[in-house]
């Protein structure tokens, strides 16, 4: 099946070269002028394609999507389809749906999961859209995704691709917070003498085993004991959105709630809130208190 694909980074160019190994034809499209892009700009592409073309876009949500999705709208014909495979707000998926919809466009949101291995080991796909849409690009799919009978899902019209990949990146935060504070746990105590063994140990016959684990035990084999590693984590946004949802929805999402404050907290060189605590405590209590610029607490008279 021929494609075309917007954005040739990290995620962009390896799902490229998977689909060209899997006998697909990818026209790329990277708006700078060093990426291994086969055409020079949007106009390009479509004139490269053979109609009814489908499109995919790869590029960091937000204003970076919309702009190319808008662009694509005024270039593509009636019976294309637009594929947005970024992590693009569930929100924003059916506004272009509708707007593209009165020009006879075809819209699908992709979630995408897998990351720099997604190359060699697939991509998780979840997808929202019309049936008819999707089953055009089934092929496209069906390349995409692992071997064997997961890693694809229909998860329903146009936002549900969308919505779904929000709430998995949520899990993600708290699976990931939860492995962290583990780690730290056994590195605090002094009955274990190998933290980074206990971990990789943890690999086969767990309950708690997991990618992610994996992944876990690579970078410490890497980096023994994080020691060259900051402990700061920023939010890419599918968090926060997981958590107004939940709002929305009068669903309580603790775990995932307290790991997107923690990369907050994360981001701090010293605590506000924690400021007003000591002081509090020494006001009603007479407890030390640390000075600013110094270690450690002394008491205040």
């Amino acid at each position: 099946m021929q494609l075309g694909l917007i954005g040739l980074g990290k995620m962009g160019g390896n799902m490229a070269e998977r689909l060209r190994r899997g006998g697909h034809q990818v026209i790329g499209y990277d708006r700078s002028p060093t990426s291994p892009r086969d055409v020079e700009d949007l106009p390009a592409l479509v004139a490269a394609l053979e109609p009814p073309r489908a499109v995919w876009v790869m590029v960091p949500s937000g204003e970076p999507t919309r702009a190319t999705i808008t662009s694509l709208g005024e270039v593509l014909e009636p019976g294309d389809i637009i594929i947005d495979g970024g992590n693009s707000r569930y929100t924003d998926d059916q506004l272009h749906a509708k707007a593209l919809g009165e020009k006879g466009i075809r819209y699908i949101d992709a979630g995408v999961s897998g990351g720099v291995w997604g190359l060699t080991e697939g991509y998780a796909l979840m997808v929202g859209g019309d049936v008819g849409a999707v089953s055009v690009v089934q092929p496209i799919f069906d390349t995409l995704k692992p071997e064997g009978p997961g890693g694809f899902v229909h998860a329903g019209p146009v936002g549900a691709g969308h919505f779904t990949k929000m709430v998995h990146n949520g899990i993600e935060y708290g699976m990931m917070q939860a492995y962290g504070e583990g780690y730290e746990l056994i590195k605090a105590s002094p009955l274990v003498t190998d933290p980074d063994a206990v971990m990789s140990s943890w690999q086969q016959g767990t309950v708690i085993r997991s990618w992610l684990l994996d992944l876990l035990v690579l970078a410490l084999q890497g980096d023994p004991g994080l020691a060259e590693i900051r402990g700061y984590a920023q939010d890419s946004g599918e968090g926060r959105w997981t958590i107004e949802a939940a709002i929305e929805h009068a669903v309580p999402l603790p775990v995932i709630t307290a790991a997107l404050f923690a990369r907050f907290a994360s981001r701090q060189d010293e605590s506000v809130a924690m400021k007003v605590v000591a002081a509090l405590r020494n006001q009603f209590g007479g407890h030390a208190v640390g000075k600013a610029g110094t270690e450690g607490a002394v008491p205040i008279t």
